[in-house]
């Protein structure tokens, strides 16, 4: 029966036919270089995340966070999923075969059925369902549900290079909230001991209490600016504490911030290296080819589906004799629409409809990733130029500074000009941090927007 049943469906088969459109990429004009561009080079991408960054204890962080964060945990097991959702998908094509077994035993009522007595009846067997994918239905949802998968693959990869991202960014933050911190404690405790040289002054007759309410003021000042890192230094380790899969906490550091090293070569490569490495870019496309797909499934289920029936099994009243005789059976049915009121039509439609969404989609994520690594690049050429600025300022800063107290000291001016010299310092000094801290910043959002580093390490021996 079995052999007959695989006869026909082979015969059926080969006459079978594939419905819908086959996916291809769109094509989308992509220009040959980066406007922002100024060196050129293999992409910086292709560096892995732990060459590129340099600081150790950097690296022990994205390591922990590529073992222990749960956006991650999340991502892999949606991948696990969709690979569980192919298998389900996939076994839709081949023959469905149940066993099944029935045992009964009773008598009949004499008084209908004379001389009834008691009866035994014994049922083992198995029956075969399979609907032959005559029109390709079964194998373009399964090629939609492998698309599916390779695009929650690509979804895991976004996740795990933003991760990385996040937490180099987040970790930067922090040594520049650090950097700031000492700035402040630094500025708070030089205006301590002025004002306590001022208020000596004053008890002595030589200035006027202005002098005296004017440090008090910049004194305050600098202990909100104080307070308000430290807010801040919390916040961001808390932050990077959810990043590492851990409870909030304090955060080891390494390096301070003007330590901080990466490659000095920062080529972008070209454009069109995104469409293969960017794995939104990837991710997007799957998606497409996923539903494209569907497509097919839609237009399959506007025409007739072919069922192959079969059964095989052995009834009789003893178990000793059981196995005697056999009954089977094999069949077919098919079913298909006549009136559905454009039911099915309409279905079709919506499938093309969803595909040019995501063709849509596609182009726009494409699109998004180009201006990401636009704005990297001129972010990475302005905030070295901010960064140069920052320094000569802190470095005239501080020189106006000293000057001013010199002069202050000698009688030659006023407290007022000392006290807008060293605000201007403190303020110099705390823009010159988040200027080094941004710049370094817009190094790992290049190597983001390029698509890099989302590959594990290699393993170090003991």
């Amino acid at each position: 029966m079995m052999r007959r049943a695989g006869a026909l469906a082979l015969g059926l088969l080969t006459g079978a036919c594939t419905l819908g459109p086959d996916y291809q990429r769109p094509e989308l004009p992509m220009p040959s270089d980066y406007t922002q561009s100024v060196e050129t080079g293999a992409s910086l991408a292709n560096l892995k995340w732990w060459e590129i960054f340099e600081d150790p204890q950097l690296r022990v962080l994205i390591a922990t966070a590529l073992e222990e964060n749960q956006n991650l945990a999340i991502a892999v097991a949606r991948v696990q999923e969709a690979r569980a959702q192919l298998g389900v998908v996939r076994a839709d094509q081949f023959p469905t075969v149940d066993g099944l077994g029935e045992g009964t035993r009773g008598n009949t009522n004499e008084a209908f059925t004379p001389d009834a007595g008691t009866e035994t009846q014994l049922t083992i067997g198995a029956q075969l369902a399979w609907e032959l994918d005559i029109w390709g239905k079964l194998r373009r949802a399964t090629e939609s549900a492998r698309a599916q998968l390779l695009s929650t693959e690509e979804a895991q990869r976004a996740v795990t290079i933003s991760l990385i991202a996040d937490v180099a960014s987040n970790y930067l933050l922090l040594l520049d909230l650090d950097a700031r911190r000492r700035v402040s404690e630094r500025t708070l405790e030089s205006r301590l001991d002025s004002l306590d040289i001022i208020q000596a002054r004053y008890d002595k007759g030589t200035v006027p209490l202005i002098d005296v309410n004017q440090a008090d003021i910049e004194v305050a000042d600098a202990a909100v600016a104080l307070a308000k890192t430290e807010r801040d230094s919390v916040r961001a380790e808390n932050a990077l504490s959810i990043l590492l899969g851990s409870n909030p906490g304090a955060v080891a550091r390494g390096d301070r911030l003007k330590e901080q090293g990466f490659t000095p070569e920062l080529p972008a490569g070209v454009p069109a290296e995104l469409l293969e490495r960017r794995p939104d870019i990837r991710e997007a496309e799957q998606a497409l080819a996923a539903q494209t797909a569907r497509i097919g499934v839609a237009e399959a289920n506007r025409l007739p589906s072919l069922n192959v029936l079969g059964q095989i099994g052995f009834v009789d009243d003893n178990i000793d004799d059981l196995f005697d005789d056999d009954l089977w059976s094999i069949g077919g049915n098919f079913t298909g629409p006549i009136f559905d009121a454009g039911r099915t039509k309409q279905q079709v439609e919506v499938e093309k409809a969803r595909t040019q969404q995501l063709v849509s989609q596609y182009t726009l994520t494409v699109q998004r990733a180009l201006a990401e690594v636009e704005d990297s690049l001129a972010g990475i050429r302005t905030f070295r130029d901010e960064l140069s600025s920052r320094e000569r300022q802190v470095t005239s800063a501080r020189s106006a500074a000293t000057l001013s107290r010199a002069r202050y000291d000698g009688g030659v001016t006023s407290y007022l000009e000392v006290l807008d010299s060293e605000r201007s310092l403190f303020d110099a000094e705390l823009a010159e941090s988040i200027a080094r801290r941004e710049s370094l910043t817009s190094i790992v959002q290049l190597y983001k927007a390029l698509g890099g580093g989302w590959e594990p390490p290699p393993p170090t021996s003991p």
